[in-house]
Formats: C-alpha cells, structure tokens, sequence
C-alpha cells in the first residue's frame, strides 16, 4: 500500500499541470488578421480624435492665455493710473491747497477792504455822474445857442412871439411879445381907418382916393 500511494501522487500532479496549461491556452486571446485591422482603425480614430481635441485645448488655451495677458496688462494700466492718480491728490493736497487757501485769504482781505471803500467810492460816481450831467447840460445849451445864432431872424422873431421854446430870457420875450402887439395894433388902427374911408367914399360916390383920409 505504501508503494502504491507515492506512484499516484505525481500522476496527479502532472494531471493538474496540464489542466492549467489548457485553461490558459483558452483564456489567451488569439490575434486574428481581421480583429488586428479593426483594433487598429479604432486606435487611430480615438488618436485623431485625441488630436484634434488636444488642439481645440491648445487653441483655448491660447485664447485664454491671450485674454489673461490683455487683462494683466489692463489691471496694470488700471493701477499706474490710480498710483498717478494718488501722487497728484497728495501733492495737490501738500501744495496745491495751501496755494488755494493762502490766495483764498488774500482774497478775503481785498474783499473787506473794498467793502470799507464801497461807500466814498459811490459817492465819488454819484459825483461824476452829477458833472456828467452837468456838462452834458451845458453841451446841449451850448448846441440849442449856436443852433438859435444860425437860425434866420424873421424864424427867430416868430419862435419867440409864438412858441415857449425860444431859448432866450423872459424879459427878452416880454420886450418882443410887447412890441410885436404894439405893431400888430398899428397896423390894425391904419387897416381900420383905411377900411372906414374907402366905405365911407364908396358911400359918398367919391372918386377912389380923393378925401380917403380925411
């Protein structure tokens, strides 16, 4: 029996090896010329496909990288201005103000003093203005008089008897005024007698002219 026992053992054993070699030859896949074909025409779609994704992520990539640079360059311009922006309010507000406020106070002083000033200033307009007027008076007299000077006489006779706009004296109206209504009775008195002849010798078949004025 115990001759038996170690014969069959490595028969076993060689059994079990050549189960599992043929387990395995099943389990290799086998490469045939047809599935080599399409395992390769789909490698190479899916590495095109790949490419072009990866280039369509190159050119976003780009894109994007593009657009970043535009913004840092933005932002950078961005904060040169604010930082110039600020050193002008700072040296505005070191110089510039107290400039403003020192020209603002002297300002201020003008302003009181031409107020203090603002009345004989006034007073001393109404006083030009009143020599203004004055001579300005005095021009127009000065005009009516030579306007009155070339004026003919009998115009002049006739603007003092008939108009109050002569410019002469009243005593000077007066004295004219008198003797032109001394003249104008005259001449009235003669037109009235000689009136009453010629009725009078008409009356009488007097000849014209003879006794007319007696």
């Amino acid at each position: 029996m115990s001759s038996q026992i170690p014969h069959e053992e490595p028969n076993r054993h060689s059994e079990s090896s050549d189960f599992s070699s043929s387990h395995e030859r099943e389990q290799t896949p086998t490469w045939e010329p047809r599935n080599l074909c399409v395992a390769l025409e789909s490698t190479s779609k899916r590495a095109s496909l790949q490419e072009r994704q990866i280039k369509d992520l190159e050119g976003k990539l780009a894109l994007d990288l593009s657009n970043a640079r535009a913004i840092e360059n933005l932002l950078q311009e961005v904060f040169t201005s604010i930082h110039q922006t600020s050193e002008r309010a700072r040296f505005a507000t070191h110089n510039t103000v107290p400039h403003i406020e020192r020209s603002l106070d002297d300002d201020l002083m003008v302003l009181n003093e031409l107020e203090e000033q603002l009345p004989e200033v006034g007073a001393q307009i109404r006083d030009i203005r009143n020599v203004y007027d004055r001579g300005r008076e005095k021009a127009l007299d000065l005009m009516s008089s030579l306007e009155w000077l070339n004026t003919p006489t009998l115009k002049r006779l006739r603007t003092i008897i008939f108009t109050p706009n002569a410019p002469v004296s009243k005593k000077w109206k007066v004295a004219v005024r008198g003797l032109f209504a001394l003249v104008f009775c005259a001449c009235m008195w003669i037109a009235w007698i000689s009136i009453r002849g010629a009725v009078r010798a008409h009356r009488q078949g007097l000849v014209w002219g003879e006794r007319l004025m007696s």
